[in-house]
């Protein structure tokens, strides 16, 4: 049985929640060299802001699950040539 594709992306969510430097933490999901997805991080608010950089398009989450399924979809997703 494979092992979850999720697990990698929660602990890379979680760190940085527990982070001790700046109130804003930012992450990049890259698949192929391809800039998926940028996520920030809120320790004020505790919450996740998830710019889909093909769509073009801001999501925000308070929940560490939901966003970590949306970046799986983002990185399972295929390039069209």
């Amino acid at each position: 049985m494979a092992s979850s594709q999720l697990v990698p992306i929660i602990r890379r969510l979680e760190a940085m929640q527990e982070d001790k430097g700046d109130d804003i933490q930012v992450r990049r999901f890259e698949k192929d060299g391809e800039e998926r997805c940028v996520v920030t991080y809120d320790k004020k608010t505790g919450t996740y802001e998830l710019n889909d950089r093909r769509a073009g398009e801001t999501f925000q989450f308070d929940n560490i699950d939901y966003i970590a399924v949306e970046i799986l979809e983002l990185m399972q997703t295929t390039t069209s040539a």
